[in-house]
C-alpha cells in the first residue's frame, strides 16, 4: 500500500491523488500516538468516560470557585437540611430564572427535633456567578466570585443539603473530589517511578539481581494491608496536620502499589533485552538506563500506559476504603471516604440519605477509569484496524 501511495506521490501533486489513497497516506504517516488516538475515539463510552473524569477533575482544582462555600462553612439553621431543588415554577406561578423557597425552623412534634420546613410563599433566586466567601483559589489566588449562588446574601443554598453540622454537602463534595482525584494522581505516580526503576532493573540485569527483587516483591505482595494500615494510623502522631496526613497517606498508597506494574514490566523487558537493537545499543556502549529509558521502554509505552489507567481506581478505593473505616484521612480534610464514614449510621439511611451523594462520584470514577482503561487497551492494540 505504501508503494502504490509514493508511485502516486512521485508522479503527481498530493491534491490529484483519490480519497483512498489520500486515507492511506495519512495512515501510514502517522505516528504510534496518533493510531492510538484515533482508535480512541471511536471508543464512545471510553470517550463520555474521559469527558466525565475531566469534568470531574476541573472541578475539583476550581473547588473554590464552583463550590458556593468552603467545607466547613456551616448554616446551623439547616441541619440535616434536605436538597434544595432549583425549579422555576410552583403554586404562585413561573419564572424565567431559577429560584428556590425560603426555610422557617419548626419542631417536630413527635420526635421534638428542629425540621426545616419550605415557605412556598418566598421565593429566593438563584444567580450565577456572583460574590459570596471570601476564599483561596488553589490555595493562593484570592476570589470572592463563586459559579452560583443566592440573590439574597443572607439566604443560603444546599442543592444536595447539609449534615448534622449544617455544612453544604455540595461544596464538601466537590472539595472532597479534588482530595481524592489528587491522591489517585500521586500515588500512582509514585507507584509507577518504583516499578519503572525496579521491574526495569530486574528486567534488564536478570540473573542473582532478578532474583532478589523478586523476593522482595514477592514479601510486600503478602504483606497484609489492613493490619498494616492499622498500625500505620496509630504510629501518625496526632499534632500532625492535615497536609502532613495527605502527604503520608499518598506516599503510602505509592509505596505499596508497585509491585503489580513492576512485575509486567520486568516481563516484558525479559522477552526484548535480547533483541537486536538492544545488543546494538549495548554494544556502542550506551548505559543501561539510556537502553532501557530510549530503546526498551517505548517498545510498549502503550501498554504501560493502559495499566496506569487501571491502576487509578485501585488507589481511589483504597483512599476512600480506608479514611471510611478511620484509618486514612482525618475531619476536618475532606475526601469521598471521609464523606461516607458520616454515613455509616441506619439514622443517615432513613432520615439523610443524601449524604450517600459522594458514593455515586467513587463509583462513577472508578466505572470511567475501567472504561477508558478498555478503551485505552483496545487502541493500543497493533493488530486493530484503525480509521
Amino acid at each position: 500500500m505504501t508503494s502504490v501511495v509514493n508511485d502516486d506521490l512521485k508522479n503527481g501533486s498530493e491534491s490529484e491523488l483519490t480519497e483512498d489513497q489520500k486515507r492511506l497516506l495519512k495512515y501510514y504517516s502517522a505516528s504510534q500516538w496518533t493510531l492510538i488516538w484515533w482508535r480512541f475515539r471511536r471508543h464512545r463510552t471510553a470517550m463520555i468516560a474521559a469527558s466525565l473524569l475531566i469534568v470531574m477533575a476541573l472541578f475539583g482544582i476550581f473547588a473554590e470557585f464552583v463550590a458556593p462555600y468552603g467545607p466547613t462553612s456551616r448554616n446551623t439553621k439547616y441541619l440535616d437540611g434536605a436538597p434544595q431543588i432549583p425549579q422555576f415554577c410552583d403554586q404562585n406561578g413561573c419564572s424565567m430564572r431559577p429560584f428556590i423557597h425560603g426555610v422557617s425552623t419548626k419542631r417536630d412534634p413527635v420526635t421534638l427535633r428542629a425540621i426545616s420546613v419550605p415557605d412556598t410563599n418566598k421565593r429566593v433566586y438563584i444567580e450565577m456567578c456572583l460574590e459570596g466567601e471570601k476564599t483561596e483559589l488553589l490555595g493562593f489566588i484570592p476570589i470572592k466570585t463563586h459559579l452560583f449562588g443566592l440573590q439574597d446574601p443572607k439566604a443560603k443554598l444546599h442543592i444536595w443539603g447539609t449534615d448534622d453540622l449544617g455544612r453544604d454537602m455540595f461544596s464538601r463534595t466537590i472539595y472532597a473530589t479534588r482530595t481524592s482525584l489528587s491522591i489517585g494522581v500521586m500515588g500512582v505516580f509514585i507507584s509507577f517511578v518504583l516499578a519503572l526503576i525496579i521491574g526495569g532493573t530486574a528486567g534488564y540485569f536478570g540473573g542473582r539481581t532478578d532474583m532478589v527483587i523478586q523476593r522482595v516483591t514477592e514479601v510486600i505482595r503478602v504483606v497484609p494491608i489492613i493490619p498494616l494500615y492499622m498500625g500505620l494510623a496509630a504510629a501518625m502522631p496526632k499534632e500532625w496536620s492535615t497536609t502532613q496526613i495527605y502527604f503520608a497517606m499518598t506516599l503510602i498508597l505509592g509505596l505499596f502499589g508497585w509491585p503489580t506494574l513492576a512485575r509486567r514490566i520486568r516481563s516484558q523487558l525479559l522477552s526484548i533485552r535480547n533483541e537486536d537493537y538492544v545488543v546494538a545499543a549495548r554494544l556502542a556502549g550506551a548505559k543501561p538506563s539510556r537502553i532501557i529509558g530510549q530503546h526498551m521502554l517505548p517498545s510498549f509505552t502503550s501498554f504501560i500506559i493502559v495499566d496506569l489507567v487501571i491502576s487509578f481506581p485501585y488507589m481511589i478505593l483504597s483512599e476512600t476504603a480506608l479514611s471510611f473505616v478511620g484509618l486514612g484521612l482525618r475531619p476536618p480534610t475532606v475526601s469521598w471516604g471521609v464523606l461516607l464514614q458520616q454515613a455509616q449510621s441506619i439514622r443517615v439511611i432513613e432520615q439523610t440519605p443524601w449524604l450517600f451523594i459522594p458514593a455515586v462520584f467513587v463509583v462513577v470514577a472508578v466505572l470511567a477509569f475501567t472504561v477508558i482503561g478498555d478503551g485505552l487497551r483496545d487502541a493500543a492494540d497493533p493488530y486493530a484496524e484503525a480509521k
